[in-house]
């Protein structure tokens, strides 16, 4: 079903035209009520959160993913190089914490704090808190850090933002460019100038986006954590990707120059069994995955598991630009508690 519904969004399916009469009006129903929340927030009637440290939203205006992991951890990484101590806060999708706010350490699992928030701790090493309520979060991070960065939560108003950084899938776009469930919108495509800044993942960018590429760094191993070049495997490999979409890797994959004998595609956030890819795994001599799906997989995977990594890669002009506004923007912020 996700499948044939991200056919209708994307492809211009058939079914679409069949489907249509019974998910206009449901299209249009979400549009309203998601338009009258957002003004809710705009105008007071509901409590919006102001942090004392910069808040930066990295999201996008579609369901399902698109990139915005690598772009969260790229961000992590510049402003530490600048000499900031950036935090994250997350939803946590799909995850159920013991409790909330939830503070991710070493031994936090994806069923706790879900699979974004663990791999952004294990990459970056900064601190990361989940919470439903993304304000909980960020208070439990505030004392520490000075600036805060969300994965997701463009459309979570009761948090004010400094800065928003809509992330675009450059393959997909907006699919028909209709709202859910007519459509993959969160928003309408208005909503785009409204934000600080644009990235499109791949693709052509439009005028006005910064344009992203993925960049595959070396294979690592899930257990010794070796890490060898993707083309140096010998045998036959089999690929997996539970990602929101998982033809992205396997096309990585391809353009690496490696041909795996099996492409299994799961869904996004999907938990997974050591049973059912021990059976997977046995189609080849390798298995490799994605470093999202390899969170959830490091308490049982077997010498032969692999995942590669990869880094978000912008031109440095534009980067730079991105990285001084978050510094201007956390210099006023010094400067109106001095």
């Amino acid at each position: 079903m996700a499948s044939l519904i991200e056919k209708i969004w994307f492809e211009s399916h058939p079914a679409g035209c069949l489907l249509k009469p019974l998910l206009w009006p449901l299209s249009k129903l979400f549009g309203r009520i998601s338009q009258s929340r957002r003004q809710a927030y705009q105008s007071g009637k509901k409590a919006v959160y102001r942090a004392s440290v910069p808040v930066v939203v990295v999201g996008n205006i579609t369901a399902g993913g698109n990139g915005k992991t690598p772009v969260v951890v790229w961000l992590v990484e510049q402003l530490k190089a600048a000499g900031l101590n950036p935090g994250v806060v997350s939803r946590g999708y799909g995850a159920k914490a013991p409790y909330y706010p939830y503070r991710v350490t070493p031994d936090s699992t994806t069923a706790e704090a879900g699979d974004e928030p663990v791999l952004i701790y294990r990459r970056t090493g900064v601190p990361v808190a989940v919470s439903p309520k993304r304000a909980e979060a960020v208070t439990l991070l505030e004392p520490e850090v000075d600036v805060i960065i969300t994965d997701d939560g463009l459309q979570h108003y009761a948090l004010a933002r400094d800065i928003e950084i809509v992330v675009i899938d450059g393959q997909r776009r907006f699919g028909n460019k209709q709202l859910i469930p007519l459509g993959p919108l969160r928003e309408s495509c208005d909503r785009l100038r409204e934000v600080d800044f644009l990235i499109c993942n791949g693709g052509k960018p439009q005028p006005g986006e910064i344009p992203m590429q993925l960049a595959p760094a070396s294979l690592v191993n899930l257990v010794s954590g070796e890490r060898c070049e993707v083309t140096s495997l010998q045998g036959d490999l089999v690929a997996m990707a539970g990602i929101g979409h998982p033809p992205r890797f396997f096309n990585t994959l391809q353009e690496l120059g490696v041909f795996p004998v099996h492409c299994q595609p799961f869904a996004d956030h999907q938990a997974f069994s050591e049973q059912e890819l021990q059976q997977l795994a046995q189609q080849g001599q390798h298995l490799v995955m994605t470093e999202k799906d390899a969170v959830k997989c490091h308490s049982f995977a077997q010498s032969d598991w692999w995942y590669l990594p990869v880094d978000a890669v912008l031109p440095e002009e534009q980067a730079e630009g991105l990285i001084n506004r978050i510094m201007k923007v956390k210099e006023e912020y010094g400067s109106s508690s001095a």
